[in-house]
């Protein structure tokens, strides 16, 4: 007897090219939101060595794609927001065709699941939830409103929608 289970809604919007320029909100959770990357003191983010490989990563992502920019960032204790700049145009023409939103932030996952591995010796299940939220910024409005949570996250964790007291 074959099982069928339901299929998941997929939350990428339909028909949209996700390697196309322009600025998206990303946010990437741990898996059941544990808190690996550190602890937030007087609005201040302490990372803990896993928070540091997570952090680094994203600075290394511009690095790996030449069209790829990353405006700000921040590594919470159960979470990374960013906003993510594609600057390519994947209409012209090159040697390589360029990365997807999701092949950018899979790459991510697997390099800070890697360092944590290798470098920190650490073995852990599993880091990382398997999906990720995703917000096409279409306006400047939008933009510098989504900016400005990024860079307060830190001072607003306690009303952050990720915190919980569980894993303090």
């Amino acid at each position: 007897m074959e099982r069928h289970l339901p299929q998941r809604k997929s939350p990428r919007l339909p028909g949209y090219d996700y390697a196309s320029s322009g600025a998206y909100f990303v946010t990437i959770c741990t898996h059941q939101r544990a808190h690996l990357f550190g602890r937030v003191e007087s609005d201040r983010v302490h990372l803990s060595p896993w928070g540091f490989i997570a952090e680094e990563e994203l600075r290394h992502v511009p690095e790996r794609w030449n069209d790829i920019d990353l405006d700000v960032f921040v590594v919470m204790p159960n979470h990374v927001h960013l906003i993510v700049l594609f600057q390519g145009d994947p209409a012209t023409p090159s040697a390589k065709p360029p990365p997807t939103l999701g092949h950018v932030v899979g790459n991510y996952k697997a390099g800070v699941t890697r360092r944590i591995q290798h470098e920190l010796r650490e073995i852990y299940p599993v880091i990382w939830q398997t999906r990720y939220h995703d917000h096409i910024i279409r306006t400047q409005e939008g933009y510098d409103q989504i900016r400005q949570y990024v860079v307060n996250n830190p001072a607003q964790w306690s009303e952050d929608r990720f915190y919980s007291a569980r894993n303090l």
